[in-house]
């Protein structure tokens, strides 16, 4: 922690347009202005055994988050086929649970097949713990990125989640890198972390070689354990973004759930800031803002990058 701090603390105390400034530079030189644009479908949702106190699709928690099996082959396409007509450049594949089933796997890999055949769109998947023969036959049918969260540092994970461990969270981000395909990993900000724990999984990111990393600023569900969490304020969760830019430096950093609660009608901020990416179209069980303001928020951030 007391060369984490060294290195990092005069960002911390840094004043914040300085610091965007930093980061800001840092984004345009070693990744330019382009924004990546992805949109995710619940494929599968609820009744997850896992205990993450974030989580509303947790069987533990009375949420009233939406409860359905896996979708079907045809509706999992058409939902691919939206994506790609919001501007989506990427499809993610999300379901509930510690992972599927060699049955569930079957049928993710039918659908991404014909999403590749049929519609053109970039496909990810975000599927839980999961083995490489698994992934290889995802990627054999058309998988290019994997998601799976590391969610905050190494010590603080075990206050947000007792079911499973962090290395566990790590072996199968290795098992995707192993078989050849991208990793996506990120985490949630807000839980309860110190700074020194967001700047840990930001190097622990950086170390593991990640393609992508997704920013959540927390979203308090009610129901879950964490519903009466503070929210981040606007300047930390700058602050944030800053940072990660400058420890991942050539990084995809894309902000998500959280973006609308957190930065309102601010969230030019955030490409400010060092991120360049950006999911449209809502969430897993929040609504994000309607497209026509993320399209808005586009036009804006292109105008300040390209203006």
């Amino acid at each position: 922690m007391e060369k984490i701090s060294n290195k990092i603390k005069k960002f911390l105390n840094l004043p914040i347009v300085e610091l965007i400034n930093i980061a800001n530079n840092i984004r345009k030189e070693n990744i330019g202005n382009k924004l990546e644009f992805c949109n995710i479908l619940n494929a599968k949702s609820g009744l997850c055994s896992e205990d993450c106190k974030f989580c509303a699709q947790s069987k533990r928690y009375s949420t009233f988050s939406p409860v359905y099996p896996l979708k079907g082959i045809q509706e999992i396409v058409e939902s691919a086929k939206y994506a790609k007509n919001i501007g989506a450049e990427k499809f993610g594949i999300v379901t509930s649970g510690r992972g599927v089933s060699k049955k569930e796997i079957k049928i993710i890999a039918s659908a991404i097949k014909e999403i590749k055949k049929s519609i053109g769109i970039n496909v990810c998947a975000s599927l839980g713990k999961i083995d490489k023969e698994d992934l290889s036959l995802l990627k054999e049918a058309g998988l290019v990125r994997y998601h799976h969260n590391i969610e905050t540092s190494k010590r603080f994970y075990k206050e947000i989640v007792s079911t499973h461990t962090f290395e566990e969270r790590l072996e199968t981000i290795k098992n995707v890198k192993e078989v050849g395909l991208e990793i996506c990993s990120g985490g949630i900000i807000g839980l309860g972390e110190n700074w020194f724990d967001r700047i840990e999984m930001a190097n622990i990111l950086k170390d593991l070689g990640v393609d992508s990393v997704p920013i959540n600023f927390l979203v308090p569900i009610k129901g879950t354990p964490l519903d009466n969490r503070k929210p981040v304020s606007l300047e930390d969760a700058i602050r944030t973004i800053c940072i990660f830019r400058i420890i991942l430096k050539d990084k995809i950093i894309k902000v998500a759930a959280g973006r609308e609660t957190t930065f309102f009608d601010a969230g030019v901020l955030i490409y400010m800031a060092g991120a360049n990416g950006m999911l449209i179209g809502g969430y897993l069980t929040i609504k994000g803002r309607d497209l026509t303001d993320d399209y808005k928020l586009i036009r804006q951030v292109n105008n300040l990058w390209n203006g």
